[in-house]
């Protein structure tokens, strides 16, 4: 009897060395992935607000030239960057003031998604005005937004399809 209560606790003292290597092995794992994640590119937020800038610009000609399709394009990035900036700057302050933009983004999908003009026009003002409203409250008030006098990029034809 002695010699199986002996050969239990060997059995279960084996049994547990086990488990703590399946541990160590897992928590190295855990920290590996803990590095790479800490390593892994992040955009700032200043990347974002660029890629929203040329978004917002492209979006102006597009809708000015009734190409419903692609200022639909154009606004849905402009609410995905915007997204993204939520996601992954929410450590940044000024994160908190983004929603000021939500009302003129979705009055100007409205407005694509009617094809009418001059209310495009109208709405797409807007938009520029939240953008700068925001900027004033996140003390960026030196980056004033504008209705664009010129195409951001040479290479696009902003008419519709025939």
């Amino acid at each position: 009897m002695r010699f199986f209560a002996i050969i239990l606790l060997l059995l279960f003292f084996i049994a547990c060395n086990q488990h703590s290597g399946d541990v160590q092995k897992l928590q190295s794992k855990i920290d590996s992935l803990e590095k790479r994640l800490a390593e892994t590119y992040k955009p700032g937020l200043g990347e974002f607000m660029s890629g929203i800038q040329i978004h917002h610009a492209k979006l102006w000609f597009a809708g000015q030239n009734q190409n419903w399709p692609l200022a639909n394009f154009e606004i849905h990035e402009i609410q995905e960057a915007l997204d993204d900036v939520q996601k992954f700057c929410s450590d940044r302050e000024e994160t908190r003031s983004i929603g000021m933009i939500n009302g003129p983004v979705d009055s100007l999908t409205g407005a694509i998604q009617q094809k009418d003009l001059r209310l495009f026009s109208s709405r797409y003002a807007l938009l520029t005005q939240a953008c700068n409203n925001c900027h004033l409250e996140t003390k960026h008030k030196f980056n004033i937004v504008t209705i664009p006098s010129s195409t951001p990029v040479v290479n696009q034809d902003f008419r519709p399809l025939k």
